[in-house]
């Protein structure tokens, strides 16, 4: 972070306050203080949690992903334009993948969703991934509770694209949606397979004109397809929809579907329970992040990592090897 933004910090208490209070100036520089790496930043920011954390759990949180092409911005504008209509708050984190040029967000959210953008029942956060593992910013989960704080009833993720990131963002949300398209063909059934086991919800998009019977076909498809799967233990079975986003047809039968997953979950006891689960994730996930990191970073592993990484790559060092020799380092000078 720049020192023109660093001394732009607000107090601890003007953050608090501004999020309590719903402003979403503060709430944005408050995201914005999140994802900086300056050890101050990181400092206040964890402060801020803290505080915030009383305040935070109340919102229903979604993830939603699809392959590209299937229409993510315009179901997202269509569907948080019903729900904002039902005066719900919402909040949408949309990850864009981060050039490599400008280090910035590609996607552009609020160009992609610019009726959704200017609605007051609504707040668009672009996040671009700088790079982390599973194309899922660093910091969506410290922004989420952010925005709970801030009293969106809704949170929604949503996510780059198909791959890791939906693993990731599964172990965040308490309902997981996949976009679908129908007759997509066979080249993504693979991709589909490990992904609709994760799924709450599919949805085939663009259900509309010549394309609507289609639909129809792969709804029945999809629905043979999801028998074939484990019996999920919340007490919920996936469900299919269709639904044309640009003639908002199909987006109320999704919204009862997902209210009925709600009322399911609560009364097994799994979305509670799930919820624990997931915090010890998170829990588990930053050990293991600030790991890697510090011996990234470690001096003696700095030093040693090219060597070794040329005996690798020649036959004369096993990877083991390579790697204990690596650990050895690491933890003979570990920092405290």
């Amino acid at each position: 972070m720049s020192f023109k933004m660093r001394k732009n910090r607000l107090p601890l208490q003007d953050y608090l306050q501004g999020i309590l209070h719903q402003d979403r100036i503060v709430l944005s520089k408050a995201i914005t203080l999140i994802e900086s790496k300056h050890p101050d930043d990181q400092q206040l920011a964890q402060q801020l949690l803290t505080e915030v954390l009383p305040h935070t759990g109340k919102s229903f949180r979604i993830g939603i992903t699809g392959v590209p092409g299937v229409g993510k911005s315009t179901f997202i504008e269509a569907f948080g334009s019903y729900l904002t209509q039902q005066k719900k708050k919402m909040a949408i984190l949309a990850i864009d993948p981060t050039s490599t040029q400008s280090k910035g967000s590609i996607m552009g959210d609020k160009t992609r969703m610019e009726a959704l953008s200017m609605n007051p029942y609504a707040y668009i956060r672009p996040s671009p991934t700088s790079g982390s593992l599973g194309g899922v910013a660093r910091k969506t989960r410290e922004t989420m509770l952010l925005c709970e704080a801030a009293g969106f009833e809704i949170v929604m993720i949503e996510t780059v694209g198909v791959g890791q990131s939906e693993t990731l963002v599964k172990n965040m949300v308490d309902f997981f949606l996949l976009l679908m398209l129908a007759g997509a063909g066979d080249e993504l059934q693979g991709i589909k397979k490990g992904i609709m086991e994760m799924a709450d919800m599919l949805v085939i998009t663009k259900a509309d004109g010549t394309n609507k019977a289609k639909a129809q076909l792969a709804k029945q498809e999809y629905e043979n397809a999801l028998h074939l799967f484990r019996a999920p233990q919340n007490g919920w079975h996936p469900t299919v929809q269709i639904c044309s986003a640009l003639k908002n047809e199909g987006i109320a039968s999704i919204w009862e579907q997902i209210e009925q997953f709600h009322t399911t979950t609560q009364a097994h006891h799994f979305f509670s329970e799930n919820r624990k689960k997931q915090a010890l994730h998170w829990m588990y996930e930053t050990i293991e992040r600030h790991l890697l990191e510090t011996f990234y970073h470690h001096k003696q592993v700095k030093i040693l990592l090219p060597t070794i990484e040329k005996q690798v790559l020649a036959g004369t060092l096993l990877p083991i090897q390579g790697a204990q020799k690596l650990l050895k380092a690491y933890w003979k000078q570990a920092p405290s």
